[in-house]
């Protein structure tokens, strides 16, 4: 099988109603997917054959990546009764 630098992005599905009126706890368990995720990816990075500057800074976007997603679940915890402006 050849290989190809080519990456294949998913669209995200359309947001229906009811995906639409998600609560905070269907939030939460959707970062955690992403979380897994991105740690598996961070693994795959990091034995890629590419040179080792690219191969370091791909690890570490994604893992500047896994803190964001993080702080947003952190967030989450956070939150109020008093809805905030976006």
């Amino acid at each position: 099988m050849a290989m190809s630098t080519i990456i294949p992005f998913r669209r995200p599905a359309p947001v229906t109603p009811a995906r639409a009126g998600c609560d905070v706890a269907a939030v939460a368990g959707d970062l955690l997917v992403v979380l897994d995720q991105l740690e598996g990816l961070v693994a795959r990075a990091a034995h890629m054959d590419r040179p080792r500057i690219e191969v370091e800074r791909s690890v570490q976007h994604l893992l500047d990546a896994i803190s964001a997603v993080e702080r947003a679940s952190d967030t989450l915890g956070e939150g109020s009764s008093i809805s905030e402006p976006a």
